[in-house]
């Protein structure tokens, strides 16, 4: 039992919450409303980044006027208005997830790209908090996804051998980040539909949480 994998480490937007849904669409809709084009191809590349990697990439499309700062915090606002106080929905088998990991001896830990004060918060609104034995977030590490260091951070704050931790990520950058770390990293694709590269870099491909629960329990 002791060689056995017990720690999963997950990403929160696309794999806890259907949170990035909502946010590409309401930038896709200011895109609409203000004449920029390509933004949801854009906001798709932004997937899994941190909010200083995100503006960098809306600064190498758009251009240095391009007002990212700005334009950000109106969809913030947006964004918070729809989510905040326990109204964003969780993804398919959280709860069943996270019961489960807790029953069976599991470490759990959450790396997020988002910044500490929004990660906490929506977990707090979704009583899903305490089911995380640490939380890393985007804004207490120096690289964004598809940096591993993040990764790193949470197994390292978990005590435990990141070459024996199942990442569970949606984004292309988030398994890339969890290849690079050496973890075995699970998609449970959202937005994105893996390509070959995904597929060659994801220990699994699965639909939802349901059915990482099946796999894990085939290894125990």
């Amino acid at each position: 039992m002791a060689d056995k994998t017990k720690a999963v480490i997950f990403d929160m937007d696309g794999v806890i919450f259907d949170s990035e849904r909502i946010i590409i669409e309401l930038w896709e809709e200011f895109g609409e409303k203000n004449n920029i084009p390509h933004m949801h191809d854009v906001t798709i590349r932004c997937v899994g980044l941190n909010d200083k990697a995100t503006e960098e990439v809306f600064k190498e499309v758009y251009g240095d006027d391009y007002d990212y700062r700005r334009f950000q915090k109106i969809i913030s606002k947006q964004y918070h208005e729809m989510a905040d106080g326990g109204k964003l929905p969780m993804m398919i088998g959280v709860r069943e997830i996270l019961d489960y990991l807790k029953d069976n001896g599991y470490k759990i830990a959450l790396a997020s790209s988002t910044r500490t004060e929004v990660v906490t918060n929506q977990l707090k609104a979704a009583n899903i908090y305490e089911y995380f034995d640490k939380v890393v977030c985007g804004d207490t590490v120096t690289h964004s996804k598809p940096h591993p260091e993040i990764f790193l951070k949470a197994a390292d704050q978990l005590g435990v051998d990141i070459t024996k931790v199942y990442i569970i990520e949606d984004s292309f950058n988030g398994i890339r980040a969890a290849h690079a770390a050496g973890a075995m990293p699970i998609m449970v694709p959202d937005m994105i539909e893996p390509d070959d590269e995904m597929r060659e870099k994801a220990y699994k491909i699965l639909n939802n949480l349901l059915e990482v629960i099946d796999f894990l329990k085939t290894i125990n």
